[in-house]
């Protein structure tokens, strides 16, 4: 891209941090991230420097078990909440100068505020990030998008139960998905975390989800791979895994997402995207989310 990769990102929560943004030369993402609560506006800023190290991976909390592996890997905080002003969790936005071989500079971010708007940004190569940036506040269901430098496809996928290897996780170049699968349901905070590739070769081939134990049977004579996780641990729910295949001549895989948005649901399927159509919270009271990729 002709202007170069992201350096630096912020986040405005007044009138007087958009003023001082502004003068700093941050440009502005002109999306209210609070959008759909009637209150605070909240932006995104960035920066795009000549000769400084690209940004390559963003990443969200709004738990303080969330901060501590971002924390111990390196990544910058942005102190700004996100949800500032309409209750709902405290999300902050954390980015990183990686340099693995994972890592692909993202040269631009985008910001989605309604189901609709989704497909076509996944089908347009954007990556679309895991965390509802008005999650717990009500309003929209908002989301960011990253734009990286080259094609990029998914070559791993894994899932945490606990927050102790986090740090290790982020060290190895994943990126997780900020969302806890098991949302609403207690038991353990399930993350699925993924890690990208320029390589196609490597790419993932079809994703898939087991809700009972029949389905781990025809899913494993099919050649897919488990993820060793239990996504609905400490939960009453059915045992749920994720299963990945990464052979064949399916198309390359290059994005995954957890779709808590029901409204989303038809909306990607109308769209043609791969929809899993097993609800990660089968047999309990936690929030339905499905998985869809492209």
């Amino acid at each position: 891209m002709a202007n170069g990769p992201i350096t630096k990102l912020s986040v405005s929560t007044t009138k007087d941090d958009e003023e001082i943004l502004g003068a700093q030369g941050y440009q502005l993402l002109n999306a209210d991230l609070n959008k759909g609560t009637g209150k605070n506006r909240v932006f995104l800023w960035y920066k795009r420097e000549c000769g400084m190290r690209p940004v390559t991976r963003i990443q969200f909390s709004f738990s303080s078990e969330m901060k501590a592996g971002l924390v111990n890997a390196g990544y910058e905080l942005v102190n700004k909440d996100l949800n500032a002003g309409v209750g709902g969790d405290h999300i902050f936005l954390w980015y990183f100068y990686g340099n693995t071989e994972f890592d692909i500079p993202i040269v631009n971010i985008e910001v989605s505020k309604d189901a609709k708007e989704e497909p076509a940004l996944l089908q347009d190569g954007w990556e679309r990030l895991g965390c509802d940036l008005n999650r717990g506040a009500g309003g929209n269901y908002i989301y960011l998008w990253v734009k990286r430098e080259k094609p990029s496809y998914i070559s791993e996928i894994t899932a945490t139960a606990d927050f102790n290897s986090d740090k290790q996780k982020f060290d190895l170049g994943f990126t997780r998905v900020d969302e806890n699968t098991n949302r609403g349901a207690g038991g353990n905070s399930i993350y699925l975390w993924y890690r990208r590739t320029t390589d196609k070769s490597k790419a993932l081939t079809a994703l898939n989800v087991s809700t009972d134990f029949q389905e781990n049977v025809r899913l494993q004579n099919e050649g897919f791979k488990k993820v060793s996780v239990n996504l609905n641990a400490g939960t009453t729910g059915n045992d749920v895994y994720a299963w990945y295949l990464n052979e064949g001549c399916e198309s390359q895989i290059k994005v995954m997402v957890l779709l808590i948005n029901s409204n989303a649901w038809p909306v990607y399927q109308k769209a043609g995207v791969n929809f899993v159509d097993k609800n990660l919270n089968e047999g309990n009271k936690g929030q339905a989310m499905y998985i869809a990729y492209q």
